[in-house]
């Protein structure tokens, strides 16, 4: 599957009072890996930033002058994009100036381009409800280092969320202890195959008060079935003597 991590930069909030996309990067992922085809533009929008949208990105007017205009880069992005799944954080503002600058060409929707649409601010706070989810909190809470991110920036932006949307939906492919890169499920699909030796996993022991009580239980089980039952790592002791401590 190939999916791309999109994001943008613009000169204000609102691309029906004429604000302008000045910056999209994109991030391609297939088949839940990085591939490094990546996609960037800095453009002239035409127009200069609105202060509060200048003091996030901090691409000036200046910087700007002699990047090239949205329909120079327009046929590239759209080819580029052409059947994936998109992953955006806030999908709507995003999609609200690449459509206003679609339809500027004649063109129909950006949507209508690409297979699908994932929007990971939707699906963090159906995961996360009730708490902050922008990027910047995704990241610290699912442990994605943003330490470099001081000013916005369309790439890095889409580099964070790939990291962020991977680390959302890790639970969701097949946890298989194996060096193997894929393997096929019974329906024949591939199946990504993620190795455990990469997380931390604690260990817990059981107290001597939880090991006595989880004798007595196979204690139990092994008097009914007069035999030794498939969870003891030893034969059961003779009746009347105490379990040995483990």
């Amino acid at each position: 599957m190939r999916q791309l991590i999109l994001d943008t930069e613009t000169t204000g909030l609102n691309p029906k009072t004429g604000d302008r996309l000045l910056e999209i990067g994109c991030v391609e992922l297939v088949n839940r890996r990085l591939t490094g085809n990546n996609l960037h533009f800095y453009i002239n929008p035409e127009r200069d930033s609105d202060p509060g949208a200048l003091a996030v990105h901090g691409l000036t007017t200046e910087f700007l002058s002699d990047k090239p205009k949205f329909a120079e880069i327009a046929e590239q992005l759209r080819e580029y994009c052409r059947g994936a799944e998109i992953i955006i954080h806030n999908a709507a503002f995003d999609l609200g100036f690449l459509d206003m600058e679609f339809g500027r060409l004649g063109w129909p929707p950006f949507m209508q381009h690409c297979s699908g649409l994932i929007d990971t601010l939707l699906r963090a706070r159906e995961m996360f409800p009730g708490r902050r989810n922008s990027l910047d909190a995704l990241c610290e809470r699912l442990g994605v280092n943003n330490a470099h991110r001081t000013l916005h920036g369309a790439l890095l932006d889409a580099e964070l969320l790939a990291d962020v949307y991977l680390a959302m939906t890790r639970g969701q492919e097949s946890l298989v202890i194996d060096e193997g890169e894929s393997d096929a499920g019974n329906d024949g699909v591939p199946r990504e195959k993620i190795s455990l030796r990469q997380f931390d996993l604690p260990v817990i022991l059981a107290a001597a008060e939880e090991v006595e009580q989880h004798d007595g239980v196979l204690n139990g089980i092994d008097k009914g079935i007069k035999g030794t039952c498939v969870w003891r790592r030893e034969p059961a002791p003779p009746e009347g003597e105490a379990a040995p401590a483990a």
